[in-house]
């Protein structure tokens, strides 16, 4: 398949072999690559018929995340890159404009393709261009604020587009359904319109007694309105609703998108899907492993693990929970990760204290500063890429009135395979300058469980724990929990030449640089810089005595990060005589691969920072 247009030609028998297809390379294909397999599955047909009724690139569409865009990239010609699916250097997972001309949105995040979509639209009108716009957005993408807004704003201004609401989550009753499927077979006919019309006409005619009748004939229409149709919701809002249409149905959604294409003014089509469509396993999937999995045996669907320690994830639901056993106060919440978070584990044994507030980031963050307001200790898990998106609500609503919110920022530093818009890189910049709040990172998963009973107890404000994605060390787990001082560092390491400071997931890698330094002659001192804010300002002043260089390590962006901050440390103390020199994230959008090929590709290596510190110390006490 090099070009979607051949689709044209196609009827609906071949198009459904063609699906056929698609299903089976699909689930060879990510059975050794992993990927997004469940969405993929689901919209096979609503895929097809798209590309079969509209002229893709000209038209263009926007899917909302991306991780259902695996169909839309066979069809435009990159089934061959399958086998480098979200590999370094190969083909992403998510849509990408330097991949295809294809794709014409990028994106990761949700409930962005509203307005995108609306962005395009209005261009297009005012270049006076004739192609269609069409967002595919799904239902829990819907939750989100910003699709809100946009919906809003698009049955206000009344352009012409048609959005594709994919719902994939909600089970129809066959007396619902069936009056669904009629309503939706009147609006395709034409018909509903007409009755529209013809109501309209037969309420102006009957003579209005004392004018009540003329007063209220607006509301009986509306009354009918809501009896008769289900998405009086979009209707509302300004837009013409069809459906739901089963997605899997390809003479259904071709009558209903053929219909969108002839309308005037905004349309939504509410397209019903199952996810994972095809095959058993992922369609019987009722926690979300199918969503997005690492590789499987397609015979059994048993998803394949490697043995090792505990993921972060896991050690921070077993924390919580034998915090929440002796604190009452402790709640947990998150925006619509609640497995990915480990907070599934924690809801088990407190259902009452867990609260998943769908895809909203926004409210999830405020309203975990109303519950830290009234003296309830609410924990955030969230991802480093998503806090991004309740920033205002972090400034203004919990930093700003000093609450005691616990942020529980999993997915710190880089994730991988999902690439640049996953990559959590960016919170220590964004947080670190805001008053009140409080960051830091584990090097481990005992010492991760230990910052979280510190994070829970800590009653001076917001405080943050930022720790990576995947398994940790293997350390051993103490079984007390205990307090660590805030603003305090750990010296891991002695030595007199040079010093680095790391954190995180860096501190594996400064003791690798060390010991290769040590090789050749080079005492480094190596220091856990576990409190990102505050400093450790007696080590670091300390340090500016002993006249040791410094080299500071995190796998976080250079621009405002932890390096910046010692930097800014040393010039507001006078102290100007330190060589300091910074490793980090460069200025740039990492993409995907495995997080070891990243970071040897930018330099992040035990190696890049031993020949860092060694063209630090002057060469006489070098080893010869």
């Amino acid at each position: 398949m090099k070009d979607p247009a051949f689709l044209k030609q196609l009827s609906e028998k071949e198009l459904s072999e063609v699906a056929a297809d698609i299903r089976a390379f699909l689930i060879d294909k990510l059975s050794v690559t992993g990927g997004h397999l469940g969405p993929n599955l689901g919209v096979v047909e609503l895929t097809l018929v798209l590309h079969q009724l509209y002229d893709s690139p000209k038209d263009k569409f926007l899917f909302d995340v991306g991780h259902q865009a695996y169909v839309h990239k066979i069809l435009t010609g990159r089934a061959g890159q399958f086998d480098t699916l979200r590999q370094h250097k190969g083909l992403c997972g998510f849509p990408k404009r330097s991949e295809s001309i294809h794709d014409c949105w990028e994106t990761g995040h949700s409930s962005t393709s509203l307005s995108g979509a609306m962005g395009m639209t209005l261009a297009r009108d005012l270049k006076g261009t004739d192609e269609h716009i069409i967002p595919i957005i799904g239902d829990g993408a819907l939750t989100g604020g910003m699709a809100l807004e946009a919906l809003n704003h698009i049955g206000h201004e009344q352009r012409d587009m048609t959005v594709i609401l994919n719902d994939n989550e909600m089970s129809i009753a066959p007396n619902v359904g069936a009056l669904h499927n009629m309503l939706g077979r009147m609006r395709t006919a034409n018909k509903y319109n007409k009755a529209k019309e013809d109501l309209e006409l037969l309420i102006k005619k009957v003579p209005a007694f004392g004018g009540r009748l003329a007063s209220t004939a607006e509301r009986v229409k509306d009354s009918l309105k809501y009896l008769l149709v289900s998405g009086m919701f979009f209707e509302e809002l300004g837009f013409t609703y069809l459906g739901p249409v089963d997605g899997h149905d390809l003479h259904d959604l071709k009558a209903n998108i053929s219909y969108a294409k002839k309308t005037k003014g905004p349309i939504i089509i509410h397209v019903v899907t199952k996810k994972g469509k095809g095959y058993a396993p992922a369609e019987n999937d009722a926690k979300g492993t199918w969503h997005g999995l690492g590789p499987y045996k397609i015979e059994s669907g048993e998803v394949v693990k490697k043995p090792g320690p505990p993921s972060y994830s896991g050690v921070f639901a077993e924390t919580l929970k034998t915090i929440a056993r002796s604190d009452d106060r402790l709640v947990a919440v998150t925006p619509a990760m609640p497995n990915g978070s480990g907070l599934d584990k924690f809801a088990k044994e407190f259902p009452e204290r867990m609260f998943d507030v769908g895809i909203a980031e926004q409210h999830a963050t405020t309203m975990s500063a109303g519950l830290a307001a009234q003296g309830m200790k609410p924990v955030l898990a969230i991802y480093s890429t998503f806090l991004q998106r309740g920033y205002d609500q972090l400034v203004h609503d919990v930093c700003r009135q000093n609450l005691n919110v616990v942020f529980a920022i999993d997915r710190a530093g880089l994730v991988g395979a999902d690439g640049e818009t996953h990559q959590g890189v960016f919170d220590i910049s964004y947080m670190r300058h805001l008053p009140n709040i409080t960051l830091l990172a584990p090097k481990d998963e005992n010492e991760f469980q230990h910052m979280l009973y510190t994070a829970v107890n800590h009653e001076d404000g917001p405080i943050a724990v930022r720790y990576p994605r995947g398994s940790g060390l293997g350390v051993p787990m103490d079984e007390e929990l205990k307090e660590l001082p805030i603003g305090k560092w750990e010296s891991v390491r002695t030595g007199k030449d040079a010093a680095i400071l790391a954190f995180g997931t860096m501190m594996p890698v400064a003791e690798a640089a060390a010991e290769l330094l040590a090789a050749k002659g080079i005492e480094v001192e190596v220091i856990n810089a576990r409190s990102i804010k505050p400093l450790d300002e007696e080590k670091l002043s300390e340090i500016s005595e002993s006249g040791k260089p410094i080299l500071t390590l995190e796998e976080h962006a250079l621009q405002g990060g932890f390096g910046s901050a010692v930097l800014e440390y040393y010039h507001s103390a006078g102290i100007h005589s330190i060589v300091v020199e910074r490793m980090g994230i460069p200025d740039w959008y990492i993409e995907h691969g495995s997080v070891p090929e990243l970071l040897e590709e930018i330099g992040l290596t035990a190696s890049g920072a031993a020949e860092k510190v060694q063209k630090l110390i002057p060469r006489k006490k070098q080893r010869a």
